[in-house]
């Protein structure tokens, strides 16, 4: 499944957040890639340890929390502390899978990428190109979103960054474990928790209802691994 989030962050914060990124300290991307991801990797990331992506990232974190739209696709175990990259210059990212395994720096925990996710930070009329190109399901698809606009992905995708001819693409991206290892689980989840929400709203006192919410939460017992 992939899904696009609006307005994980306000377009307000979202810039705010992008100001101050670009005073930021910049480092080479391929330092944080595996080996074949640093063959096709030509970007800037904020390190890992550096205070602004501890400070963001933790504001991120808190968002994603009281985003109903995320908790429901995602289901989220654990989530890997946001990062932050930039593109300019030409620079892209070839095409390539996530690892399936990630740990964050300094520490021993690790976590299984479910799903992969892009936060954009700059509205896209401020560059050019620098599209996210994913390979799902359904075909290949282009991701330029507005920022503080999100998307989800399986990670086990193929995907790649087309090259920034214009101007500079700020975002950040992170990781999630799932609740639901499968990618058809929680699209099959989701879909049915969409289902009954409409239909609380539109007949909030049929039945159906509480049986359907009753299944809902029968196949999560069945599919979760927590």
């Amino acid at each position: 499944m992939l899904l696009h989030i609006e307005n994980v962050l306000s377009p307000e914060l979202a810039a705010h957040y992008r100001e101050a990124l670009e005073r930021a300290a910049w480092v080479d991307g391929r330092l944080t890639a595996g080996y074949q991801s640093a063959r096709a990797k030509h970007n800037q990331q904020l390190p890992e340890d550096h205070p602004l992506a501890a400070e963001l990232g933790q504001n991120i974190l808190a968002a994603l929390e009281r985003n109903a739209l995320f908790m429901g696709a995602a289901l989220p175990c654990r989530v890997f502390p946001p990062l932050f990259n930039r593109y300019d210059g030409g620079q892209s990212f070839g095409t390539h899978v996530d690892n399936a395994i990630r740990q964050a720096r300094g520490s021993g925990d690790r976590i299984r990428t479910d799903l992969s996710a892009t936060l954009f930070l700059t509205d896209p009329a401020d560059y050019d190109g620098g599209e996210l190109i994913i390979e799902d399901t359904y075909g290949t698809q282009s991701v330029k979103l507005p920022a503080g606009h999100m998307v989800l992905y399986p990670g086990t995708s193929l995907h790649h960054v087309r090259p920034v001819t214009r101007g500079a693409r700020i975002s950040s991206f992170f990781w999630i474990q799932s609740m639901v290892r499968g990618d058809a689980q929680r699209t099959l989840l989701f879909d049915l928790d969409m289902a009954i929400q409409r239909l609380g709203a539109e007949l909030p006192d049929h039945p159906s209802a509480v049986q359907l919410t009753g299944v809902y939460h029968n196949l999560i017992r069945m599919w979760a691994e927590i």
